[in-house]
Parts: structure tokens; sequence; C-alpha cells
């Protein structure tokens, strides 16, 4: 399984499910990261937290742990 976590910085990857429960899945879908959608992986902090994608033409943010419930192709 390929979470968002281990994309690399420039490739754009598609999402095939969110793992997760309750709230913080939620958080998620209302960020817009959502079954099918594309993420380009624009920039990783230093020390790997946060990670900074382009999801549905705007710029997002997202924790290390947020990114390893998106797993993608």
């Amino acid at each position: 399984m390929k979470t968002l976590r281990d994309v690399r910085v420039g490739d754009t990857v598609k999402v095939v499910r969110l793992h997760g429960e309750g709230a913080v899945k939620r958080r998620i879908m209302d960020m817009g990261i959502t079954k099918g959608v594309e993420v380009f992986v624009r920039k990783l902090a230093p020390l790997g937290d946060p990670v900074e994608i382009n999801v549905r033409g705007y710029e997002l943010s997202l924790r290390k742990a947020d990114a390893e419930m998106i797993e993608v192709e």
C-alpha cells in the first residue's frame, strides 16, 4: 500500500482510499481530498513534516500522520 507520505516531491498521484475514522477522516474529506482526486506534492519540510500539496486548485499542508491515512496510486 502506497500512501501520500511515500510520494516524492514533484509527483502527481491519484487518491484511491482514505483510511482512518470519524472526525479525522471527515476533516480530510472536507479539505477536498476524496477518492479519485489528483494530488500534486509541492514541497516537503526539512524534517518531513508537514507535506505541502496542491489539490483541486489550492495549496494545502498536511501533517505526516494525516498523509499516511491517504492511500494513493
